[in-house]
């Protein structure tokens, strides 16, 4: 079969307008891409609206039904056929596209629902009567009066019925109501003081709970956190850091987890725009090199983080799904995002999260019933155990005369002389060091467990330490202090390195030039599209330069900023602080144990690795004791 060009024909094309059923399916192959977003598009409409209180029942995946019930301010009668209507929206008058304050704002979503669904809409406004419209597969029927109080109900029924090819491409239901609970949960999270209910009425009746959140009353934080502690778990929270800072009028609030609670997906990271819920490449990036130095590539941050800015200095109108927007200036809530995180979490100071003591406890399970007894080592002493226990028990004998062989050692006999349990207070001039200590945060070093552990006491329980992880961490903190008074030392090449790039690529590379020469890359235009580089930073040794030049283009196209440089310098700081800590396996004495403690207390950051495990477990002394069943 030979190629044909689809671009010529015998025929010259005709320029047709295209009918308004055609039209509203082609929008909504764009704004409805499964019934995750016809949800989306109806509870924002809601929230729109005024609600307060906002219904969500879906069947079988929302694929059968999606019922959106508020108690909005409705839509008059006469208003239900504009508002099937393409392009008919009552929230711009369209002079202005760039002063967005509401969520909806294109009037595509109840067309392009009706053009695919079968939908119907039953609503009252304050002073008028209810009333119904339907309308399915792009065919709308007259409007009816209606029985209901208040509010607005949008029925959605059979989605893509009348494009049956979409259907194909439509997940199993179980996929399909996750992510409707994902979008009702982003939404929560939005608007705290909107009560959101999500119920799955697969096979009738009431149907089973899936998700609820009341409306939240007080100050923004109170109200953010607590419903943050309803869709992120109560743990989010207690782990979280508030974060509120502001820069050249964009405002960045919300809470961001410490970097021991992290975890193995991006799947807890939740970035708004002016309340809206985003999918930004350039927020998540800034969110990733925030927590850059602190996480392993294989561990993500958890964070809740809300910008507010003057709508005129964010294009929201940038795809017809409203997940992707667009900054006037990108750098500003960039630069805001890394810079207030990182402010944070030095603040945070030593701090480990609560989750990892959870995980310890959680780890001291007791047997389960009918398991086997284990057999320790107290129950199969060795012959050496075994003889030193006879002679422990063997009785006193006599001091020898001079000259004879010294008796056995009495091992307990010493317990045969007069003993007294009376405790005699002596006077104290002030509280002892150890005392004293036991008020501080890490507490009071008691000693040390395989030569790799240090167990210190605090006034409400036990901290265990990791001394090698911990001390890696603040040789690491030192270090790069260091390097932040003094830059990052270049070594000029003796023949410099020239690199053939596109055009593009050169550009985009030239333009951060000064960025790479504080860490120490120093390039510059060898004419037409190569670049020379003349340095190199010192601490790498010897480089690939065009390597690393293409994988710093590579970030660049993937998140506008490239941090392979500085990530490479830190990552050779790391193995020489690694190399430079105390080692596991080392004895320590008691004074150089406090030292350690009283060196964490005071350095940003060490209640992590350099990795982002834990440096130390607090244990709380109810917690101790729960295990020992005294509580």
């Amino acid at each position: 079969m030979g190629y044909q060009n689809r671009n010529i024909g015998d025929d010259r094309p005709v320029i047709r307008q295209l009918d308004e059923a055609a039209i509203n399916r082609i929008a909504a192959g764009e704004v409805v891409e499964r019934p995750a977003s016809a949800v989306k598009e109806l509870v924002e409409n809601a929230i729109d609206a005024g609600a307060t209180r906002i219904t969500v029942e879906i069947a079988d995946g929302g694929k059968t039904l999606i019922r959106v019930t508020d108690d909005g301010c409705g839509i008059a009668p006469g208003d239900l056929p504009l508002a099937l209507s393409r392009h008919a929206t009552s929230k711009i008058d369209g002079s202005d596209l760039l002063n967005i304050h509401t969520f909806g704002f294109r009037g595509e979503a109840l067309p392009s629902l009706g053009a695919v669904g079968r939908l119907s809409i039953t609503s009252r406004a304050p002073g008028e009567e209810a009333a119904t419209i339907r309308v399915a597969g792009g065919r709308m029927e007259p409007v009816r009066p209606a029985a209901l109080r208040a509010g607005t109900v949008v029925e959605l029924r059979d989605l893509f019925f009348a494009t049956p090819a979409r259907l194909k491409f439509m997940r199993s239901d179980r996929a399909e109501t996750q992510a409707i609970s994902d979008v009702v949960k982003r939404l929560a999270m939005a608007e705290p003081s909107v009560g959101l209910t999500l119920r799955d009425v697969s096979g009738g009746g009431e149907g089973r709970l899936t998700f609820r959140a009341d409306a939240e009353t007080g100050d923004l934080f109170g109200a953010l956190e607590a419903r943050l502690a309803r869709v992120m778990g109560r743990e989010f929270t207690e782990n979280a850091l508030p974060i509120d800072a502001t820069r050249e009028g964009i405002r960045l609030f919300g809470y961001a987890a410490l970097p021991t609670y992290s975890r193995g997906a991006a799947v807890a990271q939740y970035l708004f725009v002016n309340a809206r819920p985003v999918r930004d490449r350039m927020l998540t990036g800034a969110l990733r090199a925030a927590y850059f130095d602190f996480l392993s590539r294989d561990r993500h941050p958890a964070a809740a983080l809300f910008l507010d800015c003057d709508p005129q200095l964010v294009d929201v109108n940038v795809h017809p799904a409203k997940s992707e927007v667009r900054f006037r200036d990108p750098g500003l809530p960039r630069g805001l995002i890394v810079s207030a995180l990182r402010h944070a979490l030095a603040e945070a100071g030593h701090r480990a999260s609560s989750t990892v003591a959870t995980a310890t406890l959680g780890a001291m399970r007791p047997e389960p019933p009918g398991a086997p007894p284990r057999v320790y080592q107290m129950d199969r002493p060795s012959p050496g155990a075994r003889m030193a226990a006879y002679l422990a028990q063997a009785p006193m004998q006599p001091a020898p005369a001079y000259g004879e062989r010294p008796a056995p050692d009495p091992g307990f006999a010493e317990l045969s002389t007069a003993y007294s349990g009376r405790v005699v207070e002596e006077p104290e001039e002030g509280p002892a060091p150890e005392t004293a200590a036991e008020s501080l945060p890490l507490g009071a070093a008691r000693g040390q467990v395989h030569e790799n552990y240090i167990i210190a006491q605090t006034e409400t329980g036990m901290v265990i330490v990791d001394q090698h992880a911990a001390h890696e961490r603040l040789v690491y903190e030192r270090l790069k202090k260091q390097m932040a008074e003094t830059g990052v030392a270049a070594q000029a090449l003796l023949i410099p390195e020239i690199v053939e790039l596109s055009a593009g690529d050169c550009a985009r590379l030239l333009a951060v030039a000064e960025d790479l020469a504080q860490l120490g890359l120093g390039i510059e235009p060898f004419g037409g599209t190569a670049v020379a580089v003349r340095e190199t930073p010192a601490i790498l040794g010897e480089v690939n330069a065009g390597a690393m030049l293409r994988d710093i283009l590579d970030e660049l196209d993937d998140q506008g900023e490239s941090q392979l440089v500085q990530a490479r310098i830190e990552a050779i700081l790391s193995r020489v602080a690694c190399h430079g800590s105390i080692r596991s396996g080392r004895r320590m004495r008691a004074e150089e144990m406090n030292a350690l403690l009283r060196e964490m207390e005071a350095t940003p950051h060490s209640g992590q690795c350099n990795h982002g495990r834990p440096t130390y477990v607090e244990l709380k002394l109810s917690d101790i004791e729960r295990l020992f069943g005294r509580s």
